[in-house]
């Protein structure tokens, strides 16, 4: 082998090698989510006040998968209301989830069954509601002790 060769053989080697082992990585950056106003929902106390929050709805398959994953906040009087066509008991997870929140059920006559109160970020236990209901009301962690809202309280919503 000729030493010209030889060098063009090493060389190519080098630049094999070199760029095989270059570092890179890339960097995927998950596009932030950003609340959406889809309606108005409405708590109404027993001592007759109300507490109203700015709504975002999930009914399709999609939206009540994904429900507020990937979130990185949400003002205190936003919500996200899920909408299913039947009564059955539900149960959710916080996967992905990266803020706590308390989960509030609602049944078929638009009263409030049951809670599951300050779910913890990424927590994949199960969450049931205990009892069958047809809308799942998300709020911020802490809220429903905040405005003492309760079982047999009653909800309104209207679409934006």
């Amino acid at each position: 082998m000729t030493s010209k060769r030889f060098f063009s053989v090493l060389l190519l080697s080098f630049i094999l090698v070199y760029f095989s082992c270059k570092d890179d990585k890339k960097v995927i950056k998950q596009t932030e989510i950003t609340f959406s106003k889809e309606g108005e929902l409405t708590i109404f106390k027993s001592d007759s006040s109300q507490v109203n929050f700015d709504i975002e709805i999930a009914e399709t398959e999609y939206e009540t998968q994904t429900g507020l994953m990937y979130r990185n906040n949400m003002e205190e009087n936003h919500g996200m209301l899920f909408i299913f066509n039947d009564m059955q008991p539900r149960s959710f997870y916080m996967k992905n989830t990266k803020i706590g929140l308390d989960l509030i059920f609602i049944d078929n006559n638009n009263k409030i069954v049951s809670f599951q109160k300050n779910a913890k970020p990424y927590n994949e236990a199960s969450l049931p509601s205990n009892v069958p209901a047809k809308y799942v009301f998300e709020i911020n962690a802490g809220l429903v002790d905040k405005w003492e809202i309760a079982v047999n309280d009653s909800i309104a919503f209207s679409r934006k």
